[in-house]
């Protein structure tokens, strides 16, 4: 029996889709662990902003984060698990699926 190869919508995945949150994914996936002010600099968020965005993340199982202190200061370094890395990829190539292939401008 052939099995169908997976339709990539089905990666398609709504928590990840929202702009910001697909920033953050696309940063953390890059970088692997970043510290929280950094991601905000980074990316021009305000830090409830980016809170929020993380919180909803993390609900969602897509982020953890790791608390440490340094210079006599907390910090906190973000990072996507397992699960978030494959759902950013699996919705990354959703997009690439809807959009179709790129074709260089002549």
């Amino acid at each position: 029996m052939n099995a169908e190869p997976p339709d990539p919508l089905e990666g398609f995945d709504a928590t990840v889709h929202a702009p910001n949150r697909l920033r953050i994914c696309a940063l953390l996936d890059t970088a692997g662990e970043a510290e929280f002010g950094l991601v905000q600099q980074q990316l021009g968020f305000s830090a409830s902003v980016l809170s929020k965005h993380v919180a909803v993340l993390m609900d969602a199982g897509y982020v953890e984060q790791r608390k440490a202190v340094r210079d006599t200061r907390q910090r906190v370094w973000l990072h996507l698990t397992r699960r978030g890395r494959a759902a950013y990829r699996g919705h990354l190539a959703a997009l690439r699926a809807i959009v179709g292939p790129s074709d260089p401008a002549p």
